[in-house]
């Protein structure tokens, strides 16, 4: 039960309490006394925007999963099983981020992942912390220390590996590896993602961007990890996995992160009524409907379940 942290007790305008999770149960609020509630089942997966690279490679995007039998972010279990009753939610899809910017969170009412954080520099390097940790940037100097990942959410970028030339990066985090080391004439790979069968079939998201290559010395480029995550040299993060962009040579052409997702899946029958800036599909998976959303025009857009 990795995640009960990401949950809060929910409240009217007026501040009264109405719901809470406690120990993986939902409970709502008597007047006197939180007592056990039932409520309408709720799995989901949320990514958050893959970190733009920039000599190192892009973080992926934080991942959080309560779906059963599969995995959260960051080596852990799956969050506890939620419970919903008749509310309203605000729901966000984060954008990856551009070159050396990190990505932008997602949510899903108290569902909270991180963007990645972005590659890190030449010398001066400052990879960022995120969902998933950016990977370190090239240096004559010292060896340099990727960004760190959310606990349950993601992994760390790699190192850059040597102060030699030809100078390798590190690859960006990925939601079940770390970021690759640079060593040698090769730049670190980025950290594979975690799969997910939610939707039906399983599809892997949140990998990390691979650290730059550059011919000149000659320096090969680290692959992109599992889950949209792009090589060295070779652009931006794939759209709605939360992977990681790309480190390139030439710092004006480093590659952006891809954007997140948010999929939930409730029961067939249960009412769901989103607003008007929501793009999204659904379709029935065994009992669920299953809700696709793969971007948001604002980060107050709603979905109300009943």
């Amino acid at each position: 039960m990795a995640s009960v942290a990401r949950f809060d007790t929910w409240q009217a305008a007026d501040g009264t309490n109405v719901a809470r999770f406690s120990g993986g149960a939902l409970q709502t609020w008597n007047g006197s006394a939180w007592v056990a509630a039932g409520g309408i089942p709720l799995e989901y997966v949320v990514v958050a925007g893959g970190g733009g690279g920039y000599i190192g490679g892009g973080g992926a995007g934080g991942y959080s999963s309560n779906v059963s039998g599969e995995s959260s972010g960051g080596g852990a279990s799956a969050d506890f099983s939620a419970q919903l009753i008749p509310q309203t939610f605000t729901i966000t899809v984060g954008a990856g981020g551009a070159k050396f910017l990190p990505g932008n969170n997602s949510l899903l009412g108290p569902a909270f992942s991180v963007g990645g954080g972005q590659g890190g520099n030449t010398n001066l390097n400052n990879p960022g912390r995120g969902g998933s940790g950016g990977g370190a940037g090239n240096n004559s100097s010292i060896i340099e220390t990727g960004g760190a990942g959310t606990t349950s959410q993601g992994f760390a970028g790699g190192n850059n590996g040597s102060t030699a030339s030809p100078y390798p990066s590190g690859g960006g985090g990925g939601a079940s590896a770390v970021g690759g080391n640079g060593g040698g004439s090769t730049s670190g790979s980025g950290g594979d993602g975690v799969a997910s069968s939610i939707t039906g079939s399983s599809v892997t998201r949140a990998g990390g961007g691979g650290g730059h290559a550059n011919p000149v010395y000659p320096l090969t480029g680290g692959a992109g990890g599992a889950g949209g995550g792009a090589a060295g040299n070779a652009g931006a993060g794939t759209a709605n996995t939360g992977g990681g962009g790309g480190g390139h040579d030439t710092i004006a052409n480093a590659g952006a992160g891809g954007s997140g997702i948010v999929i939930f899946g409730v029961p067939t029958g249960t009412g769901v009524t989103f607003s008007g800036g929501v793009t999204q599909t659904s379709a029935v998976v065994g009992a669920n409907r299953v809700y696709t959303v793969t971007a948001t025009s604002t980060t107050s857009e709603t979905v109300t379940f009943s």
